[in-house]
C-alpha cells in the first residue's frame, strides 16, 4: 500500500471547554459592565484589586439571577470567594448543563443555605381587605379612641374635684393615695378584663388586618402594651430591669409563667395563652416573643414554648411556631423562624438560628431567689401606690396652692384667653420648666449615679432582686435620658457627654460624628471605646449578665479604629479587637481567636474586606483641612442642637398651651374638656412634627447622596434625622392613620399598607406599594455610613411585600410584588428581591431558586 493509499488519520476532537470556565467568562463581562471597567482579571481581588464595593458585588449578584444559563450567586458567597475564579470554581457543579428540552421545574434549596425542604400543596389565599373595611377599621379605631379618652377625662374630672376639696396637705395626700392607688388598680385589670371579654382564650388561627376580628385584637393590643403599672416599675426600654410583677400579670392574661422566670424585655406578648416559659429562664431586654406576625395581609397566631433554664439573648426575636427545650440558649441578635425548634441542652445563634458551641451563662446561680423576688415585687408594689401615685396624682394641687401663677395658669376664668396675661403665663411656665429639665437632668446624670456607682464591683456575683440589683437598675435608668443623648448625638459634643456620664473614651481621636443619636449601655463605668472608633446608631452595650437567681456586671471594651453600623449588641464577652468594621446588625462574636484588622457581617459573622478604597478617598484630606472642616461642622451642629431644644420648647408650650385653653373651657365643660384636651394633642402632634420636619428639608425632597461625613450635605442629613421627632407615631401603629402620617411626611406609600410598627429613616426616599404588610421593629433605613463615607439611596416596596418581624431593609433595595423578606432578617444595599420570592437570613439570602417558584416548607431544627 502505498502512502497515498494509507487511510487519514481522524481529526483529533477539539477540548470541549470546561463549564466554569465559561462561567468566568460570563461573570467577568456582567462585572465589567457593571462596574463600568473595560476588562475584569479573573484573579483580581473585588474589593482590594477592583476597587468595588458591596453596592456594585449586590448589583452583580442581582444581574446574575437574572441569568437562567448562570448559578444564583449570593452576598455571603461573593465575600467567601472574593474572584472571578474562585466563585466560577465554587459554582461548577452548580453551573446549568445543556439541555435539548427545558426540564420540567423542580425544588431547589441551596444546601448551604437552609434546610432540606418538601413540596406541599398550595393553600388557596383568603381574599384581601378592601378598602372599604379599611375605612371602617379606621372609624372604629377613632371611635374607641375618643370614648376611651372621654372616660379618662371623666374619671380625672372627678378625681381632681374631690382632691381639691381636701383640708389640708394630709387630706389631700390620703385622697391622693386613694384615688391614685384605685385608678392605677383599675387601669391595670381593664386589659386583663378586655382581653378575656373579647377574646377568651388566644388560639393558634389567621385573620385579615382591617376586619372587625382585627379591631379585636387592636384593643386588647393596645390595652396589654399599656398597662400603666408596668410602665412604672419597668421604665422604658432602653434601660427596663426585670420584676416579679410582669410574671403575675402574664399568668393573669393566661401565659404559663414559670417560678423564677426573669423577663428584661418590654415588648410585651399579646397572645399570652399561646406563651409557654419554663422555669428559671432568663429573657433578655429588647427581644420580641409576641406570639402573633402579620403575614400578607394576615394576622397570624401560633404557639411559642420555653423550657426550664431557657436563656434567649439580647435584640433577639423568637416567631410564632417555635419552641426551645430544657436548658437550650439562643444568643444575642439572633432569631427563630417559624417551625424551627431547639433541642434541650443545644446553645443556638444566628438568624435563622443554628447550632453552636457558645455558652452564653456566664453567671453563677445564688440561693434565696424565690423569697428576694416576692419582697422585691411587694416593694416595688407599694412604692408606686403609697409614693409614686400620689406624688403624681396631688403634686398638681398642692403646686396650685404654692405656686400662685402655676394656680392662675391652670385655673384662669372662664374669659382668661382674652388677656396677654395669660399667655405670658404659659410661655413663663414652659420656658422655666424645660430649661429646668434640661439643666438638672445634665447635672443630675453626672453625679448622682456615680456615687451610686462605688456599691457596684466588677465581676462580682450579685444576687438578684436584692440591694445591688436595685442599684444596678438606678444606674441603668438615670444614665440613659433618651432626650439627652438625642441632644449631642452626631456632633462633636457627645464625646464629653459620654464622657461626663462615665465611659472611658481612651484619646479621643474627633471626627465631628463619633457617636450617633441612639447609644445605649448597663454601666457606663464599665464601658470603654477605643481610640479613633466611630458608632453609627442603635449601639447598646452590653455591660450586665444575669442568671435566674444573680448578675454581675463586666466591663465591655470596643477596640480603637474600629467602626460600627447601625442595630448591635456588643456584650462584654466580645472577642473583637481593634481596626475592625462591624457591620449593620451583625452578631457580636464571643469565642474564638480575637478578630482585628478586618470586617464582620451577618448573623453568625463571617469576615469580609475591612474597608473600600473608593470610600476612604472621600473623607482622605489634610490635617489642616480637617480641622477647618471640623470647626465648621461644630458650628453647624451648635445651630442643630439649638434648634433641637427650641423644637421641642415650642412643642412642649403648645401642649402646655392646650392644656390651659382645656383650663378655660373647664368651666361648664368639665370632663368634656379633659378628655378634648388629649385627642386635640395628639392632633397638634401630628401636625407640628409633620411641619418640623418639612422645614427642616425647606420642603424639599432628599436626593440621593455620596459624599464625606465632612461634606455641608451630609450635615444637613444629620440636621434631618435630630430635630424632628417620631415617637408621636408609635399611637398610630396599626392603624389607617399611620399611612396618612406617613404621606404627610413625605413617604410613597400606597392603599391599604399595614404598619404594626415600622421605622423609616429616610422617609422622601423610602416607596411602599399597595397592601404591604410591615411588621413591628421593621427598620427601612435609606442610608449607611462607613468610617467617613456616607451614601445614601431609594428603598422600593413593590405591591404585597411582607416584611417580618425586626427586619431590616438597607438602601438601594427593591423588592418586587409578593415578595417575602423573613423574620430579623437583613435585606443588604443593592439587592434586587424578585416577584413572589421569599429571602431569609442575615445576609438576606433566597431561600429557594426563584426561577423555579414552587411552594416550599422548611423544616425545624437542623
Amino acid at each position: 500500500m502505498t502512502i497515498s493509499q494509507r487511510p487519514r488519520p481522524l481529526p483529533r476532537p477539539r477540548p470541549r471547554p470546561r463549564p466554569e470556565f465559561d462561567t468566568e467568562r460570563k461573570f467577568a463581562e456582567l462585572l465589567a459592565d457593571i462596574a463600568q471597567i473595560e476588562q475584569v482579571p479573573v484573579d483580581s481581588n473585588f474589593f482590594d484589586d477592583l476597587g468595588a464595593d458591596s453596592m456594585v458585588m449586590a448589583r452583580f449578584c442581582a444581574r446574575i439571577r437574572k441569568r437562567p444559563d448562570l448559578p444564583a450567586v449570593s452576598m455571603k458567597d461573593i465575600y467567601r470567594h472574593p474572584t472571578v475564579r474562585s466563585l466560577a470554581t465554587a459554582f461548577r457543579d452548580a453551573v446549568p448543563a445543556p439541555a435539548p428540552a427545558p426540564a420540567p421545574a423542580r425544588v431547589a434549596v441551596p444546601a448551604q443555605r437552609q434546610a432540606p425542604a418538601e413540596e406541599t400543596t398550595p393553600t388557596p389565599t383568603p381574599p384581601r381587605a378592601s378598602s372599604r373595611q379599611y375605612v371602617l377599621c379606621g372609624a372604629l379605631q377613632l371611635l374607641i379612641f375618643l370614648g376611651y379618652s372621654y372616660l379618662a377625662g371623666y374619671i380625672a374630672n372627678f378625681g381632681y374635684d374631690w382632691i381639691s376639696a381636701g383640708s389640708g396637705v394630709g387630706d389631700v395626700y390620703l385622697r391622693s393615695i386613694l384615688f391614685g392607688d384605685v385608678s392605677v388598680i383599675a387601669l391595670c385589670v381593664l386589659p386583663i378584663v378586655a382581653k378575656w371579654v373579647l377574646i377568651g382564650r388566644w388560639k393558634p388561627q389567621e385573620f385579615r388586618v382591617w376586619s372587625l376580628g382585627y379591631v379585636r385584637f387592636w384593643v386588647v393590643k393596645t390595652l396589654v402594651r399599656s398597662n400603666p403599672l408596668l410602665l412604672l416599675i419597668g421604665g422604658r426600654a432602653r434601660s427596663s430591669t426585670a420584676s416579679p410583677i410582669l410574671n403575675f400579670y402574664l399568668r393573669a392574661l393566661g401565659a404559663k409563667i414559670g417560678p423564677g422566670v426573669t423577663i428584661f424585655s418590654r415588648n410585651f406578648p399579646v397572645c399570652t395563652d399561646l406563651l409557654t416559659i419554663g422555669a428559671g429562664s432568663v429573657i433578655r431586654k429588647d427581644s420580641f416573643i409576641s406570639c402573633y406576625r402579620a403575614h400578607d395581609g394576615m394576622i397570624q397566631t401560633g404557639a411559642v414554648t420555653l423550657g426550664k433554664d431557657v436563656f434567649v439573648g439580647e435584640m433577639t426575636v423568637i416567631d410564632i411556631d417555635t419552641s426551645m427545650g430544657d436548658g437550650s440558649q439562643l444568643g444575642h441578635a439572633s432569631s427563630l423562624h417559624r417551625g424551627q425548634a431547639v433541642p434541650a441542652g443545644e446553645s443556638w445563634h444566628g438568624s435563622p438560628g443554628q447550632r453552636a458551641e457558645v455558652d452564653y451563662r456566664v453567671v453563677d446561680a445564688a440561693p434565696g431567689a424565690a423569697l428576694r423576688a416576692t419582697m422585691f415585687g411587694i416593694t416595688q408594689l407599694l412604692t408606686v401606690l403609697v409614693l409614686v401615685v400620689p406624688v403624681l396624682v396631688g403634686g398638681i394641687v398642692l403646686l396650685l396652692v404654692g405656686v400662685p401663677q402655676l394656680n392662675e395658669l391652670l385655673n384662669p376664668g372662664p374669659l382668661a384667653f382674652t388677656t396677654w396675661r395669660f399667655y405670658e403665663n404659659v410661655l413663663l411656665v414652659s420656658a422655666v420648666l424645660f430649661a429646668a429639665y434640661v439643666v438638672v437632668s445634665l447635672l443630675f446624670v453626672g453625679t448622682v449615679p456615680r456615687l451610686l456607682n462605688r456599691a457596684i464591683k466588677p465581676d462580682t456575683v450579685y444576687p438578684l432582686y436584692g440591694f445591688h440589683y436595685g442599684i444596678h437598675k438606678a444606674i441603668a435608668r438615670m444614665t440613659n435620658i433618651r432626650f439627652l443623648v438625642w441632644l449631642f448625638g452626631d456632633s462633636s459634643y457627645i464625646v464629653n457627654y459620654l464622657q461626663w456620664v462615665g465611659y472611658d473614651l481612651s484619646t479621643v481621636v474627633q471626627s465631628g460624628s463619633n457617636f450617633g443619636t441612639d447609644v445605649r449601655h448597663e454601666n457606663p463605668y464599665l464601658t470603654t471605646i477605643g481610640s479613633g472608633t466611630m458608632v453609627a446608631d442603635g449601639l447598646s452595650i452590653i455591660n450586665a449578665d444575669f442568671s435566674s437567681t444573680s448578675f454581675k456586671v463586666s466591663r465591655a471594651t470596643v477596640g480603637g479604629h474600629s467602626f460600627l453600623g447601625n442595630n448591635i449588641a456588643y456584650p462584654a464577652q466580645s472577642t473583637v479587637g481593634d481596626n475592625c468594621l462591624l457591620a449593620t446588625k451583625v452578631m457580636i462574636p464571643v469565642g474564638g481567636k480575637v478578630r482585628e484588622g478586618t470586617g464582620l457581617l451577618g448573623a453568625p459573622s463571617f469576615e469580609i474586606p475591612r474597608s473600600v478604597e473608593r470610600d476612604t478617598r472621600l473623607h482622605d484630606i489634610t490635617r489642616v483641612e480637617l480641622r477647618r472642616r471640623l470647626k465648621a461642622k461644630n458650628r453647624h451642629n451648635l445651630v442643630t442642637m439649638a434648634l433641637y431644644l427650641l423644637s421641642r420648647w415650642a412643642f412642649f408650650f403648645g401642649v402646655l398651651m392646650i392644656d390651659s385653653f382645656a383650663a378655660v373651657l373647664y368651666y361648664g365643660w368639665d370632663d368634656i374638656a379633659i378628655a378634648l384636651a388629649g385627642v386635640v394633642s395628639v392632633l397638634f402632634s401630628i401636625v407640628y412634627w409633620t411641619l418640623a420636619e418639612r422645614l427642616v428639608k425647606r420642603f424639599q425632597d432628599l436626593e440621593p447622596l455620596y459624599c464625606s461625613i465632612h461634606d455641608r450635605a451630609f450635615w444637613r442629613h444629620e440636621r434631618y434625622w435630630k430635630v424632628p421627632a417620631q415617637a408621636y407615631l408609635l399611637i398610630l401603629n396599626g392603624t389607617p392613620f399611620k399611612n396618612l402620617a406617613w404621606r404627610l411626611l413625605g413617604v410613597k406609600i400606597g392603599r391599604r399598607v399595614f404598619d404594626d410598627g415600622a421605622v423609616l429613616t429616610e422617609r422622601t426616599l423610602t416607596h411602599v406599594g399597595d397592601d404591604c404588610t410591615l411588621n413591628a421593629s421593621t427598620t427601612l433605613q435609606c442610608h449607611s455610613q462607613e468610617d467617613g463615607a456616607f451614601k445614601s439611596d431609594h428603598i422600593t416596596l413593590g405591591a404585597r411585600c411582607t416584611l417580618a418581624v425586626g427586619a431590616f431593609v438597607h438602601y438601594g433595595v427593591t423588592m418586587a410584588d409578593d415578595s417575602v423578606l423573613e423574620t430579623s432578617s437583613f435585606l443588604m444595599k443593592g439587592e434586587e428581591v424578585p416577584p413572589h420570592a421569599r429571602w431569609a437570613g442575615n445576609p438576606a439570602t433566597a431561600l429557594i431558586d426563584d426561577r423555579t417558584r414552587p411552594l416550599v416548607k422548611v423544616g425545624g431544627a437542623r
